[in-house]
């Protein structure tokens, strides 16, 4: 089996919740690796906790000098596979990995999440968090990802509220 890598920093993707396994796993093999976490308040109903979990859910980023690391990375339990781009291995530069440990490290950045949905004006979503669960809307405005502005038409009246994006799930 030929391989595109090369060395540097690669994607891992691996099982879903086992990010902090393998990461362990792995360093435990003596192989380089990194797994963002951030801390964030989780809410019960009858408690608030804050816990840590990963940036980049079910990814590790590796760095491999060998193929003997190559393999041995993708051979700890939970790892599924490196992320790839039609024949090439996705890589990490350096400074990429600079900029993600200098964010999470940052005292001032306040729920750092990632998310590749990109909503649009006139978007209809679902709320799927908080007290509006469940509550159909439209998009009306975007300012980023951490306020999105909301019609929600409900006893035929318009309510507009500002959400982050990680409340809506766009409608089917």
């Amino acid at each position: 089996m030929s391989t595109n890598y090369s060395i540097g920093w690669h994607v891992l993707y691996v099982k879903s919740r086992s990010e902090k396994r393998v990461h362990e796993a792995l360093q435990e093999m003596s192989i380089t690796s990194f797994l963002p976490l951030v801390k964030t308040m989780r809410r019960w109903s009858d408690r608030k906790k804050i816990i840590e979990q990963p940036l980049f859910p079910s990814y590790v980023f590796v760095y491999i000098n060998s193929s003997l690391d190559f393999y041995k990375a993708l051979s700890v339990n939970g790892a599924c596979a490196y992320i790839r781009f039609g024949n090439q291995y996705a890589r990490v530069r350096e400074d990429e990995i600079n900029n993600i440990k200098i964010l999470i490290g940052a005292k001032d950045i306040e729920n750092l999440t990632t998310d590749e949905t990109a909503y649009e004006v006139g978007d209809k979503t679902v709320i799927s968090y908080g007290s509006l669960c469940g509550l159909e809307c439209e998009i009306i405005d975007v300012h980023n990802t951490n306020r999105i502005v909301v019609r929600i038409d409900s006893m035929q009246q318009n309510l507009t509220a500002i959400i982050p994006a990680y409340y809506l799930q766009k409608a089917v």
